[in-house]
């Protein structure tokens, strides 16, 4: 190994000790951290990001990846610099004092939006959210002055994506979503959902939630489940990834689906190749990529017929006063179609109603032509007329998601992307795979082996547009999930 691939390897080892130190932050900051905690970690993380800034951004490391291309020799070495030298060009014209204090920023939203959002107050949750969307109009600007805002933000969570992509992808759901809500309403059969909402004991839900990590084959060696208001996946080490759930005593199927959602994101983690450890090629590619193995385990598998039937014994010895009685509704009951308020607890169909609320609405707060102030009206509008419904407060509107007050903006449209994917993904698999079968059995080990080999193996290692085909089998086609759409809601209503 050359002397520059050894002193690359060192830089992505410090880099890694500092996101490592900031992540485990972040999760005890979800988790077990105080209420009023968050002054003093936002300190030391504004410290931390600093220090990984000035690590990356620097003359020497500039050198470094100049002598690392031209000795790079092996696959995994050209990855490395290809990733290295994109990090360092993503961040490296912000100045190291605003790329620190966003941090710090942030840090400071997310408890000041967990408040505001128990206390139905966005009024006080607002300025953090106006200072995030300008340090984020402005970052973009440093890194490309003559690029939409938005679009440089699309494009860094997932490479390559457009504007023009998303609003054509937006618009072929829209044409197959609007038109089967609309049938549904006027001759879908009726769905029994009177059992859904009823007392289901929580330490009965963290019994279910055990068994669905079980069946995943999430070793609790390795994947540990917590318990936060909004849930969701840290990856440390390809040896050390944490999710998290929300119980709701009254709801016992919102925490089923969030367990397989996150532990779908966990064993994408998990199966990273052990190679690619302490350096940037280790965890996941791209959050479209993510969100594809997660929105699979969690729709694809754990709403399935196959899979519910095998899940029913269990679920029937856990709540047998709640499910007596209660049989193929369960399957019917969880696939129904019916336009709500919550992302997170949305169906199939309208869920991507949901996430073009935010995708408009983001680009709009980014591009300038909407403000902060003027959002809760916004949202509310937009989900009277994409969902039909009205939004009560905005606890339930523009306050129920984290990613803004995180800094996220342009990772909604992944969820989307992420569940166009996996369509195609299982369409390709079921060629070769008799998956019902397999989960009808609990048996989800062809399916993983066979995601590990296309994705899950290669880390950041191959380039987004190389794993997106081989997932699905070939170039993205959307027609797959939306002819899945129509299958699967024409049968499920008897349209």
């Amino acid at each position: 190994m050359k002397d520059s691939i050894k002193a690359l390897r060192e830089l992505e080892k410090r880099l890694y000790a500092y996101q490592y130190a900031m992540a485990v932050a972040d999760y005890d900051s979800e988790t077990v951290a105080p209420p009023e905690s968050s002054a003093g970690r936002a300190e030391a993380m504004e410290v931390l990001s600093r220090a990984y800034f000035d690590q990356l951004v620097s003359a020497d490391t500039a050198a470094l990846l100049q002598r690392a291309a031209a000795d790079a020799e092996t696959e995994q070495e050209k990855a490395e610099v290809r990733e290295l030298q994109r990090s360092y060009d993503e961040i490296g014209k912000i100045p190291a004092e605003e790329y620190a204090a966003f941090t710090k920023l942030t840090q400071e939203s997310m408890p000041a939006w967990g408040k505001a959002k128990r206390g139905n107050d966005f009024a006080s949750f607002a300025p953090y959210l106006e200072k995030i969307v300008e340090s984020l109009r402005a970052q973009a600007h440093y890194f490309a002055p003559d690029r939409d805002p938005y679009e440089v933000w699309l494009d860094r969570y997932e490479h390559g994506l457009t504007i023009a992509q998303c609003d054509t992808f937006f618009a072929a759901l829209r044409e197959t979503i609007v038109p089967l809500l609309a049938a549904i309403k006027e001759r879908g059969s009726a769905i029994r959902t009177d059992f859904l909402y009823q007392d289901w004991p929580i330490e009965q839900q963290r019994k279910l939630s055990k068994k669905i990590m079980e069946v995943w084959g999430l070793d609790p060696d390795h994947c540990v489940l917590g318990e936060t208001e909004h849930p969701f996946t840290s990856g440390f080490w390809h040896g050390d990834v944490r999710i998290t759930t929300h119980y709701m005593p009254q709801d016992m199927f919102s925490n089923l689906y969030s367990v397989a959602h996150e532990g779908g994101h966990a064993l994408y983690e998990l199966n990273v190749d052990p190679k690619y450890d302490y350096t940037i090629l280790a965890g996941g590619a791209t959050t479209g990529l993510h969100e594809s193995q997660s929105r699979l385990f969690e729709n694809y598998v754990g709403r399935s017929r196959a899979f519910i039937h095998y899940l029913y014994p269990t679920l029937l010895e856990l709540f047998p006063q709640q499910l007596n009685g209660v049989t193929e509704e369960i399957y019917r009951a969880v696939n129904r179609a019916e336009p709500s308020l919550i992302r997170t607890e949305a169906d199939e169909l309208t869920y991507s109603l949901h996430i073009m609320v935010r995708y408009e609405l983001e680009k709009a707060l980014m591009q300038g032509t909407l403000t902060v102030a003027e959002l809760p009206a916004a949202w509310n509008a937009k989900y009277k007329e994409y969902l039909g419904v009205d939004v009560p407060d905005d606890t339930h509107g523009c306050l129920q998601d984290i990613h803004w007050a995180m800094g996220d903006m342009g990772y909604f449209p992944s969820y989307a992307l992420g569940s166009a994917y996996s369509a195609q993904a299982v369409d390709d698999l079921r060629k070769t795979m008799d998956l019902d079968a397999q989960w009808a059995e609990g048996n989800m080990q062809p399916l993983k082996d066979a995601l590990r080999s296309r994705v899950w193996q290669h880390g950041r290692a191959k380039e987004p547009q190389w794993l997106v085909q081989s997932l699905c089998g070939g170039a993205f086609d959307a027609a797959h999930y939306t002819n899945y759409l129509k299958n699967k809601y024409t049968e499920l209503y008897g349209l």
